[in-house]
């Protein structure tokens, strides 16, 4: 499965390196190809599915004048009974009369189909019979199926399967194949009633060549059987009765009148059955699938050959056209090489008016490009310069007015060493926040400015709270944006620090995990609940009153908009349990070069 999957692969691959010629000379095969492959599946199905029909219909056919033939002979049968009964036994008291001579005419007059005519008591004795009268001594009539089944039925007709009729004495010991019509009767002896059976044996050699007439055809055969699929006729009858070759004939006896596909030892076939009236019987006409696709083969023939000669047409018909579709193509591709390279390129402006109208648009295209790209890199240029104007405005005016105020008032009260380290952490606050006008510093920055921030708010604060730095050692020399970590320290003043009379604590830590760098700023001030927590970096109407504006969700989205929305801020808060603002950073040493922004 990975072999074909990777050689389906590789031809996809070289399809598709290949040029729109190729493509569209391919495509229009393809499609001539799949398009004649289905008009010539559908006709070959119409056909062989009309064929089949007309076997079917054929077959049908055949078998109704099997039947009409068959009828024929049976009711030969039932009129040789009729008459014996009714013209004989009737009219006869076996006291005083023998039915022999009557039995001797009507077998002269119907010889040619009869083999035996009998009467018999309901003992099983012989009453009369023709043309030979004696049966043998070791017979038990009663035994005889036909026998017993005239006398359970007496009202009724009874053909017998297939047989050889040995009851009576041959001079020649030869012996027929017949099958046997027997009936119960009503004899009269000395004015009493009783019941007999009579006997009518029919040749079987007039159904032989019945249905031997009809399977000298090619197609297939058909053969005879009765109600339980006990064969009377097969063409091949010797052998299956000697075992050396099976019918289907058991499962054939359960089909009603119709036409049906089956296998069969492993051959499909085409059957076909028609019940034979109040008989039982069952003609069953059988056409292998094999003889039914030999006549198709010369018309697969003709069909395969031309459809070969349509698809050698097509392919040519398909490079001529694709020729000369792609040839402008071609050129105007050409032309578009100096998109990009040359200053003005020439746009090949030829071929169909669709082409021209193409090429005319392309050019166009470009030179509104050009304008547009121009227009783009001066915006882009200016909204970087005014976002980081607009960055370095959001410092709080309301933070610098308080902490000039305190310098002043540490001057005014002669804590000049203290003023001077004020002084010199404000300042070197803004150096790191205008940062020669970079977005991008290093860890070890950012937490220096961060630093500097700290010592101011104390000299504000007056020590209310106590800052502890956790920085794992080498993390400095990574890449952040600046002004990510202020502006949670200030949050933490604020919002975790103002309300607490001391004892206030910012733990502030930066280490690395799975390739990744992470800063965090915990206090352990008031905390929030949770859904404040949910807001803060998604709550665009939220308006902070302190601080340096610059807010947690600036801080969210910037970094998110330099490394991508894997990064950013989690917030872990539980009132009365204190804060924790997390942030997660690539660990890179370099930033790509879309990600600097110039003063």
């Amino acid at each position: 499965m990975k072999y074909l999957k990777k050689k389906w692969q590789q031809l996809l691959s070289a399809v598709s390196n290949r040029g729109m010629q190729f493509m569209i000379s391919v495509s229009f095969t393809l499609v001539a190809i799949v398009g004649m492959g289905f008009i010539g599946v559908f006709l070959f199905q119409s056909y062989g599915k009309a064929s089949e029909e007309i076997i079917i219909n054929d077959s049908k056919q055949l078998l109704n004048q099997v039947e009409i033939n068959l009828n024929t002979y049976l009711r030969n049968m039932m009129r040789i009974s009729d008459a014996m009964y009714y013209n004989v036994i009737k009219n006869i008291d076996l006291d005083e009369s023998s039915m022999s001579q009557e039995l001797n005419l009507l077998y002269e007059v119907y010889k040619d189909s009869l083999v035996s005519l009998a009467c018999f008591t309901e003992e099983g004795e012989l009453i009369g019979s023709a043309p030979v009268g004696y049966l043998k001594d070791d017979t038990d009539i009663t035994a005889q199926s036909w026998f017993s089944s005239a006398v359970d039925k007496m009202e009724n007709l009874h053909f017998s399967d297939l047989h050889v009729q040995n009851i009576f004495e041959s001079s020649n010991n030869r012996y027929y194949w017949v099958i046997s019509l027997s009936r119960g009767v009503e004899l009269t002896s000395s004015g009493k009633m009783s019941g007999g059976i009579l006997l009518v044996d029919m040749d079987f050699s007039g159904i032989r060549q019945l249905f031997t007439k009809v399977n000298n055809q090619e197609m297939g055969y058909v053969y005879l059987i009765n109600s339980d699929g006990k064969i009377i006729y097969h063409p091949k009858q010797n052998l299956i009765f000697s075992n050396m070759l099976q019918e289907n004939n058991l499962a054939a006896s359960k089909y009603d009148d119709g036409a049906y596909k089956e296998e069969f030892e492993g051959e499909d076939r085409m059957v076909v059955v028609k019940a034979v009236g109040y008989t039982g019987w069952k003609i069953v006409s059988v056409t292998p699938m094999d003889n039914f696709f030999q006549n198709f083969n010369r018309t697969r023939m003709m069909a395969v050959i031309i459809i070969f000669l349509s698809i050698l047409l097509m392919i040519f018909a398909n490079q001529f056209v694709a020729v000369r579709i792609v040839k402008p193509l071609k050129r105007l591709e050409d032309s578009l090489q100096g998109i990009g390279v040359d200053k003005e390129p020439q746009i090949y402006i030829g071929g169909s008016p669709e082409i021209q109208h193409l090429g005319e648009t392309v050019r166009s295209m470009v030179e509104q490009l050009r304008e547009l790209t121009d227009d783009i890199v001066r915006e882009q240029e200016q909204k970087r310069k005014s976002e980081l104007d607009a960055l370095q405005s959001q410092i709080n005016p309301h933070f610098l007015y308080n902490t000039l105020d305190s310098i002043m008032w540490m001057v005014e009260s002669e804590k000049y060493e203290d003023a001077i380290s004020m002084v010199q952490a404000l300042g070197s606050l803004f150096r790191i926040s205008l940062s020669k006008g970079k977005n991008i510093i290093t860890v070890g920055e950012e937490l220096h400015h961060a630093k500097n921030y700290l010592e101011i708010q104390k000299f504000r604060y007056k020590n209310k709270f106590t800052s502890y730095f956790e920085i794992e050692e080498g993390i400095e020399k990574y890449k952040t944006i600046k002004l990510i970590i202020q502006p949670l320290v200030e949050n933490a003043i604020y919002y975790g620090m103002e309300y607490m009379d001391g004892e206030g604590e910012i733990h502030i830590r930066a280490y690395t995990k799975d390739r990744d760098l992470f800063i965090e700023v915990e206090d352990n001030g008031l905390g929030m609940p949770e859904e404040q927590v949910e807001s803060l970096l998604t709550d665009d109407t939220r308006v902070r009153s302190k601080g340096s504006g610059i807010g947690l969700r600036n801080v969210h989205q910037r970094i998110q908009l330099y490394f991508g929305k894997e990064y950013g801020l989690e917030i872990i808060s539980e009132p009365d349990e204190g804060t924790m603002v997390r942030i997660h950073l690539p660990m890179t040493e370099e930033v790509a070069q879309e990600h600097k922004e110039g003063a």
